[in-house]
Parts: C-alpha cells; sequence; structure tokens
C-alpha cells in the first residue's frame, strides 16, 4: 500500500496543521531531493506555526521521475532527518501537487501566472539557467534560451518560463511573483534578475522594462547535506510510516537558509523555521561558498580518487581530513568579518556534518560540473588571499585535485565518467598532456577569473602538485601533502 493520505501516517509524524485548509502561493521549478529537505521543509514548519495560503506546487523541468512519484502520493512525503546522535523523521505536507512541463509547459505557466501565486522558486543548478556570467544576461546560445526565444509562448527552459508567466500577469494586470533563486551563485538573485530582464529585453523591450522595474529578484544563501534517495532510504520509511513512499527523502540535521527579504506581495512566516532574513546576503553567501563548498570540492576531487566513497570516509581518512582542515582554515582566511558570526565555530560545524556517520554523501556526486563550481567556490578566494599576503596553497591544491579529476586518467582508480556540461572541452584540454600543458590550457580559458590566470605563482604551486597525481596513487599524493601541511 502506497502513502497517499495523511490518515495511513501515524499521529507524532504528521504536518502540524491540516494541508488541505491552505491553498498554493508558491510555484516552485527544479522539484529535487534538496528543494524537498530545505524550502519545502521549512515551509511546512511555517505553515504550522503560523498558516497562510503557502503551499507549493511542484515542478520537474525534464524528468518526469519527481513528479511520478510525489502526484500519486498528492505531494506527501518522508522528511528523515539523521545525525550522529540519532535519526528522526516527519511527512510533509507543504508541497499541494506535483507535475512536469517536459510535455506540456501550459499548466505550470497557467500557475505562475495565477493571481494566487506570490512566490516562484527555484532550485535547478547553474548549467539550467543559461547565464552569461560576464554580460550579466542571458547566453543566447544556450540550448534552452535559444529554443525558449524561438518560441517564447510555449517555453521549456528556466527564463522561458519567467518571462512568459510575468507576460502573462503583466497583459492581466496583476502584480507580478517574486522569483527566488535558492541555487548556489554568488549573488544569485542579481543574476537570475539579469539574465531574465535580458531575454525579456530580446523578445519585448517594454516588457523587459517592467520586469526590470517592479520584479522582486532577492537573493539567497542556502545550506542543507542532502543525498540522493536510495533504497534504504525507501525502506526506512516504509518501516516508519507502515506503507510505500516513493517520494522519500533523507538529509543532516543541520540547515540553513539566509534571504534578503523583498517579497512585496508577502511570504510565508519563515522567520518561525529558522530562515534568516537581511539585507545584505553576499557576506554569508562567500562564507558558505569558500568554507562548505570550496572544501567538498576539495575532499570530493581527492577523496574520490584516494578511494573514498563518501564525504565521511573521507574524514575516517586521516591525511586528507588534515587538509579538510587546512583549507577551511585557509578559506575564512580571505573572509570580511560577519557580525554574529564566528568563522571558527562555523569551520568546527562543518567537521562534525562532514564527519555525520549517517549521511552517504558520495564525492563523485560532488565532483559533478567542476567547471561551474570551481569560479566561486575556489578560483573567486585567490586574489583576496594575494591581497591580504596569505598563503594559497590550499587552493593550489583544490585546483590540482579538480585538474586531475579532469584529465581522466585511470593509474589509480576505475574508469569514471566525467559529469560536467562542458566535459568534451574539458577532455580535449586534458587529452595527452601533462601538468604544465593541463595548466596551460586552462589558463587559456574563459573559466578562471583574469587575475588568477595571470597569476604565475599560483599556477606554478598548482603544477607542482598536478604532475605526481597524473602518474602516482593519489593516497601518496595527499600523505605527502599532509605532511606539509602539519610541518612534518
Amino acid at each position: 500500500m502506497r502513502l497517499t493520505s495523511l490518515g495511513q501516517v501515524p499521529a507524532d509524524l504528521r504536518p502540524g496543521y491540516d494541508p488541505a485548509a491552505h491553498g498554493v502561493g508558491i510555484v516552485h521549478l527544479g522539484l529535487g531531493a534538496f528543494h524537498k529537505a530545505h524550502q519545502a521543509a521549512l515551509t511546512d514548519l511555517a505553515l504550522a506555526s503560523s498558516g497562510g495560503d503557502w503551499r507549493i506546487l511542484g515542478v520537474s523541468l525534464r524528468s518526469p521521475k519527481a513528479s511520478g512519484e510525489l502526484h500519486p502520493q498528492n505531494g506527501l512525503y518522508t522528511l528523515i532527518e539523521k545525525g550522529a546522535e540519532g535519526t528522526t523523521a516527519r511527512v510533509i505536507g507543504a508541497i499541494a501537487d506535483a507535475v512536469c512541463s517536459a510535455d506540456d509547459p501550459e499548466p505550470v505557466l497557467a500557475a505562475m501566472a495565477a493571481e494566487a501565486t506570490k512566490i516562484v522558486s527555484l532550485t535547478v543548478t547553474e548549467k539550467a539557467y543559461g547565464l552569461d556570467r560576464a554580460a550579466q544576461g542571458c547566453d543566447p546560445s544556450h540550448p534552452a534560451v535559444a529554443a525558449d526565444l524561438a518560441t517564447p509562448h510555449a517555453p521549456q527552459g528556466v527564463l522561458g518560463l519567467l518571462t512568459e508567466a510575468l507576460r502573462r500577469r503583466h497583459e492581466a494586470g496583476l502584480a507580478p511573483f517574486t522569483v527566488l533563486c535558492c541555487d548556489n551563485l554568488p549573488e544569485n538573485g542579481v543574476l537570475l534578475r539579469g539574465a531574465v530582464v535580458d531575454f525579456a529585453r530580446r523578445l519585448d523591450p517594454a516588457l523587459s522594462e517592467w520586469i526590470a522595474k517592479e520584479v522582486a529578484f532577492p537573493s539567497t544563501m542556502v545550506d542543507r547535506i542532502t543525498p540522493a534517495a536510495t533504497g534504504a532510504t525507501l525502506a526506512e520509511a516504509a518501516t516508519l510510516l507502515g506503507c510505500e513512499d516513493l517520494a522519500a527523502v533523507e538529509t543532516e540535521r543541520f540547515f540553513q537558509w539566509v534571504v534578503e527579504d523583498s517579497f512585496p506581495l508577502g511570504r510565508p512566516d519563515w522567520e518561525a523555521a529558522g530562515v534568516i532574513f537581511t539585507d545584505d546576503v553576499s557576506a554569508f553567501e562567500a562564507m558558505k561558498l569558500r568554507m562548505l563548498n570550496g572544501t567538498h570540492s576539495m575532499l570530493a576531487n581527492a577523496g574520490f580518487h584516494a578511494g573514498d566513497a563518501h564525504v565521511r570516509d573521507v574524514m575516517a581518512d586521516a591525511p586528507l581530513a588534515t587538509l579538510v582542515r587546512r583549507h577551511l582554515a585557509a578559506a575564512a582566511a580571505t573572509l570580511p568579518p560577519i557580525e554574529g558570526i564566528d568563522t571558527g565555530a562555523y569551520a568546527e560545524a562543518l567537521l562534525r556534518r562532514f564527519e555525520n556517520p549517517a549521511i552517504a554523501h558520495e564525492t563523485f556526486q560532488i565532483a559533478m560540473d567542476g567547471s561551474e563550481k570551481m569560479p566561486q567556490r575556489i578560483f573567486a578566494a585567490i586574489p583576496d588571499a594575494r591581497r591580504a599576503d596569505l598563503p594559497v596553497r590550499a587552493f593550489a591544491f583544490a585546483t590540482a585535485a579538480w585538474l586531475r579529476h579532469v584529465s581522466g586518467r585511470t593509474h589509480d582508480c576505475a574508469p569514471y565518467d566525467l559529469r560536467d556540461p562542458i566535459a568534451d572541452r574539458l577532455h580535449a584540454l586534458a587529452a595527452e598532456q601533462d601538468a604544465a600543458g593541463i595548466v596551460a590550457g586552462l589558463r587559456r580559458t574563459e573559466i578562471l577569473p583574469p587575475a588568477v590566470a595571470r597569476d604565475d605563482g599560483f599556477w606554478s604551486e598548482v603544477t607542482g602538485i598536478l604532475a605526481p597525481m597524473l602518474s602516482q596513487p593519489m593516497t601518496d599524493v595527499i600523505a605527502r601533502e599532509a605532511a606539509r601541511a602539519s610541518g612534518a
């Protein structure tokens, strides 16, 4: 028997409100495990605290898998939170329904354009947007952007859906919804605003001007480690509920959500769930990107090739754990002070999260899409380190570990796929090259900020670290680097 109603759920696992008594006020694009563990779970707490018509219509943009799991369950699913101190669970009622826009975008557009919708939120990953970072606009060569510019009234991509829905609201004389980006991008609201305004300008300059003037794009910072659900996740949910839940998700107990408070049509009482509202997200964002995400990228690229399948395995690998601590300290040293935040305490909290024995977060998964992650997680810190006359060895090691992953070498591991939006270009860059050749090729790409590309001293360190990684076991390279970091 499959989960379809709260009547099947033990009383102590049910939401603290009647979901049927609350209408939909949010459309969420990018219905995945992270959204279910983060925004939907926190909205669930806000509904329990203060009510309101803030339930969510979840939208799968490409694969119908997520919507196919949730729709038959009337949006219900089990959230399993795991920590060293134990496991807790509850059923989330914040998602009212789930649909897939891939075959027919019209129901999604109609929901976004409906007057009841106050917020459209997104977790789609950077590659889905079609951003042109340098121009602060959209990339017309991106497949989804190009297709939606050609058929703007039947869009499939993110920018096309947002623009068409806003156009419909404008024509109907309705106030625009707030666009809430929840992806790991620096100044994500600013970036998405520029892309939507640029996309609309290419179709209708007047609409573009209205969007630029009237639509709120608050920036956010999100944080919660959420591994992909496994058979064990579903089995645990079934044991807890006494029925089958194909949409169950597991996550850590920790979460953080920092949001710029700009919601002209209102928002849920997210403060009641522990959300931080601020006028400036950027400092929190830089802390998270450099300390959590940057360290994650380093340990994932190095750990995968050292045979550490999960983050918790990395932390049980003493030499690599030493480099994790070094990277956290190096990243923290590049940050400006944040009122009320102790970066040393934050680093210790991150170490405990990485060590969490109950969370199986795969290093190979974290290593995906490195070309999009490295600029803000690693490369952005280097100019700040140089200005403060700080060592950059930790960032050089992280860069070398990524390039070793890009190389595709199998001298110390089984063959693997390089999962990256520019995998073909990266393979070409690394093919048959030695460390110096790979580094020289990377320095000619647009992936690097100009100041970093020109930093000869940094790239000399990267080359020196990368060279043995290309032919020797990663475990040996890590051991030598850890000894150096420890002063041994």
